[in-house]
């Protein structure tokens, strides 16, 4: 994610790359938001409140630095501690203002339309990508119907979050770790979910990501592959370096929670969870794929990874050959 909105930014323009942000966020707020205030019991909250509680509880969950604060049961606080999660590293610095509002405007500014009170909206009072200590801000419930131009706000000066003594904790305080994992997971894979998706509607294309997924596996193979006590950039080019590299794609395809076999040099999936309910899956699984041949290349530069797939029979596969 953070990596396609650098290359919408730098090759597209921030305009492209701020409608991408925009769409991405709406997208997950109609689909999440309301299921999720279920789900999390806050229902029977203000609404400011319940908005700023699900932002931390979900974000939470997700292994997201988060803080709430309730000030009145009209005015609730939200806030996003440095590092920022979404904008790994130094890639706060290539962010600009507007893309990174974007997300403000497709999530938070729409939850007062989702919730049926036109009176609530969204201020915010800081920005990590503007050099303050975080994204912050608090859901108002206004004594007026807003503008649509009025449910996100901009008050930077006006005054920071006041200090939580104490953060509310969910019952997920006492998950086993495993059930904690998984639900990072999800959390993280929705996001890629929602990338397939929404990409082509402002590209038209899945070519810019298919791009960024190459260099992010170029990028993270040394790292992913010490994780798994696994050797890399092995330069060799012969058939034992394939299914080296076969054995690691077969980890990580099951650690996205695939359904996984793998035959020598060839990894297969049996459907293709990440995909489920995407029109254009085969467009979607040949950039999504370009991320494991990144992995491959970093691998062993001698090897080429061959991705093909049957969206109607749900047949997936990888196949790791040497070049010639």
């Amino acid at each position: 994610m953070t990596g396609l909105v650098l290359g919408l930014v730098s090759r597209h323009g921030k305009g492209t790359a701020r409608e991408y942000v925009f769409r991405h966020f709406r997208r997950q707020q109609l689909e999440r938001f309301l299921p999720g205030l279920a789900k999390l019991g806050l229902q029977s909250e203000p609404h400011a409140v319940a908005c700023a509680l699900y932002h931390f509880h979900s974000n939470a969950l997700g292994g997201v630095k988060t803080e709430f604060l309730r000030e009145s049961a009209t005015k609730a606080w939200v806030r996003y501690p440095p590092p920022r999660w979404i904008w790994h590293g130094t890639a706060a610095a290539a962010i600009p203002h507007e893309v990174s509002a974007a997300m403000l405007h497709g999530w938070h500014g729409h939850n007062g339309v989702s919730l049926g009170n036109p009176r609530l909206g969204f201020v915010c009072t800081g920005m990590t990508v503007d050099g303050m200590p975080g994204l912050e801000g608090y859901y108002l419930e206004h004594d007026r119907a807003l503008k649509p131009e009025e449910r996100v706000r901009f008050a930077y000066g006006e005054e920071s979050m006041p200090r939580a003594r104490k953060m509310p904790e969910l019952d997920s305080a006492a998950w086993p770790e495993e059930r904690l994992l998984r639900t990072r997971r999800s959390y993280a894979v929705e996001y890629v979910r929602t990338m397939l998706r929404v990409l082509p509607e402002v590209t038209g294309s899945h070519a810019e990501l298919a791009r960024v997924a190459r260099l992010v596996g170029l990028q993270f193979h040394e790292e992913l592959a010490a994780m798994l006590g696994m050797t890399t950039n092995l330069s060799e080019g012969t058939p034992e370096s394939a299914q080296l590299y076969a054995h690691w794609l077969e980890k990580m395809l099951a650690g996205h929670g695939e359904d996984v076999s793998r035959e020598g040099a060839s990894v297969r999936m049996n459907g293709w969870r990440l995909g489920e309910g995407i029109v254009a899956a085969g467009s979607a699984f040949l950039a999504w794929s370009e991320l494991w041949a990144g992995a491959c290349a970093a691998h062993d530069r001698f090897l080429r990874l061959d991705a093909s797939c049957d969206a109607g029979a749900a047949r997936w596969r990888f196949a790791v050959t040497c070049k010639t």
